[in-house]
């Protein structure tokens, strides 16, 4: 184990696949000479040479399409969006084409691909730069949707996405690249779909994922530890698959939860938890479900509008307090 970043851990995870499998490459906007726009692949183009690292024009809808092309004729293409902003270019490719083809070919084909890069607020950068596409991605039948909050995930789950057979759309966080987390040497896969308990508490079930986990429902943890409140936080992972036999295992015990999510509350993948959590365990819930969300709002760019509009600590504590004391 060693503390290393974020993109340091995403980096290992590709250089280790890439040396294990001469079809994996990765492809897409600054990735090659200027070593990535978050310098997440710095050194690989020094490694791997130009036919592997390679840098794209700023077209994704091209560079996707080719790397869904690459997939289905036997290579493991990792294409590097510098936002999934960005990805809307390449979605016909990303929704028309990889997450259809096992189907449409009735099994002939598959799409071994991972689209990767960050998602949702940034900083200012306002609403061009800013949007959460993981409900738009995990509501698309073929693909599967992994979003890490810590190093060792991002490292775990990138060398098994990398090593799917299923197109993967895997989202980081530009806030988390610098993040440092202990991270295990050498061969260190975890498997897409299976959830993990953070931390165990008797109190109150609260759901997450992504950076929401660091940014906002740790703080929150150790506010309401203070208070007496006793948290189980679970980590999705991924949110296509959704590990729900964690989620309703861990609110059989708990009684009560709370979901926290960066998206918009229309259509979340916070409505899809609660609306599963009071079906399968209706009768173990002594208040209801409650999801913190931002608000239903492009984010804008000035900072006091953007706290304003993010899920946040406070607004999670008073999530707890609602369904502790309902």
């Amino acid at each position: 184990m060693r503390e290393i970043q974020f993109r340091e851990a995403l980096r290992e995870a590709m250089q280790e696949e890439m040396r294990r499998d001469e079809s994996v490459f990765l492809m897409g906007e600054e990735v090659a000479e200027y070593n990535g726009a978050y310098k997440v692949s710095q050194g690989m183009l020094d490694e791997f040479g130009p036919k592997r690292v390679i840098d794209t024009p700023i077209a994704e809808l091209g560079f996707g399409g080719i790397g869904v092309g690459a997939a289905a004729n036997g290579l493991r293409p990792i294409v590097e969006f510098m936002t999934f902003n960005f990805s809307l270019v390449a979605i016909d490719q990303v929704i028309n084409s990889a997450s259809k083809l096992m189907s449409m070919s009735g099994g002939q084909y598959s799409c071994p691909i991972v689209f990767r890069g960050p998602t949702g607020n940034a900083g200012q950068l306002s609403s061009q730069h800013s949007s959460n596409f993981e409900n738009w991605y995990a509501n698309t039948p073929g693909l599967k949707v992994v979003v890490p909050s810590n190093p060792a995930d991002a490292k775990g789950l990138l060398k098994a996405s990398i090593r799917d057979n299923d197109p993967v759309i895997f989202m980081e966080s530009e806030l988390m690249y610098g993040d440092k987390g202990l991270v295990p040497d050498g061969e260190f896969l975890i498997p897409i779909g299976k959830a993990a308990v953070v931390q165990e508490g008797k109190d109150v079930t609260i759901v997450s994922f992504g950076k929401m986990i660091s940014r906002v429902v740790v703080p929150a943890m150790l506010e309401l530890e203070k208070m007496g409140i006793s948290v189980e936080l679970i980590d999705l992972r991924s949110v296509r698959p959704i590990d729900y036999d964690t989620v309703l295992e861990s609110v059989k015990k708990t009684n009560r939860c709370v979901v926290v999510e960066e998206a918009n509350p229309l259509s979340a993948i916070s409505s899809e938890i609660a609306y599963n959590v009071q079906r399968w365990a209706f009768d173990f819930l002594d208040a209801p479900v409650i999801r913190v969300n931002s608000k239903d709002l492009p984010l804008p760019y000035a900072p006091t509008l953007i706290e304003e509009i993010l899920p946040s600590v406070d607004r999670t504590i008073a999530a707890v307090k609602a369904v502790m004391y309902k």
